[in-house]
């Protein structure tokens, strides 16, 4: 598994880059400035003031959410243990937003460490592979996850103080 990089939750509201709102703020201005200086001296017949308006703002936004989608998929791969250059590549090249698209109907699980031994994890792991460290509190009988304040699972009915949970994913 590929060595993820750890965002903290007071980062995650910071997962489109500075570089890619200055290219999107950049690519905005300068889409603007072709619909508004440079194409209306090669038409003949100019459209309509409010189709040059819808016009012009639609594909500036457009390329620039282009740009901030790019920025988002550089900062979220790499918490995914998922290669960022790879996913922007495909954003980038594939047309229409169809990139964008199979990213995230492909992308992986966020992923964490172990507390105990430091392994990289998936979040829906309820054990670690390396030192059978539970990870979330789970029914002992179906194995599907329960919140610590269940005293029955949800799924099959199983009593869940009979499972001898860990302490710690217990709510008192």
């Amino acid at each position: 598994m590929r060595d993820p990089q750890s965002i903290t939750v007071n980062e995650d509201t910071r997962l489109v880059p500075v570089w890619s709102i200055v290219v999107a703020l950049v690519a905005f201005v300068l889409v603007e400035y072709y619909f508004w200086l440079i194409l209306p001296t090669q038409q003949r017949h100019p459209p309509p003031l409010g189709f040059h308006i819808y016009f012009s703002l639609s594909g500036g936004v457009l390329i620039a959410l282009y740009f901030l989608m790019l920025g988002y998929v550089s900062k979220d791969a790499p918490r995914r243990a998922m290669s960022s250059r790879f996913w922007m590549v495909i954003c980038f090249v594939m047309p229409g937003g169809i990139g964008a698209v199979l990213y995230f109907l492909l992308r992986q699980p966020e992923v964490s460490r172990c507390p105990s031994c430091s392994t990289h994890v998936q979040s829906d792991f309820h054990f670690c592979p390396q030192c059978d460290y539970q990870l979330t509190a789970s029914c002992g009988n179906c194995f599907r996850t329960v919140r610590a304040t269940d005293q029955f699972c949800t799924r099959c009915g199983h009593e869940l103080a009979s499972d001898h949970m860990p302490a710690r994913l217990r709510v008192l």
